[in-house]
């Protein structure tokens, strides 16, 4: 993800908490909060230690952050969110991370009709 794109400090994690929406489904909690000032989205994951080890953590944060780039396009700006990775995440790969993703994402209204485009 770009700069721009991303949120890193705990502060805004826990706004985002305290004052956005949240959808789930099994596999991930998606917390969501409307930022009219902004142009772009931002976006930052969760991966709980109790997910396992820093290298199934890692690969977790890096499918998460493909799907995430790889559904840009779709994704409207002036939005902050947090992506949560629950537990069934660890079973899962690329593929089977990026549907569940996107279908939170649908279940949140977040993603605008039309396909993403490919990355080349």
């Amino acid at each position: 993800m770009k700069k721009h794109n991303r949120l890193k400090k705990n502060h805004e994690f826990s706004y985002i908490f305290a004052h956005g929406t949240s959808v789930a489904n099994r596999q991930f909690v998606l917390y969501t909060l409307k930022r009219e000032e902004q142009v772009h989205y931002r976006a930052g994951l969760t991966v709980s230690k109790r997910m396992g080890n820093a290298v199934m953590r890692n690969r977790i944060k890096r499918y998460l952050r493909e799907a995430v780039s790889e559904l840009e396009p779709r994704i409207p700006g002036g939005y902050d969110l947090v992506v949560i990775a629950r537990k069934p995440v660890a079973d899962m790969d690329y593929h089977e991370t990026k549907k569940s993703l996107t279908h939170v994402f649908k279940k949140a209204g977040l993603l605008n009709s039309g396909k993403a485009k490919p990355k080349r």
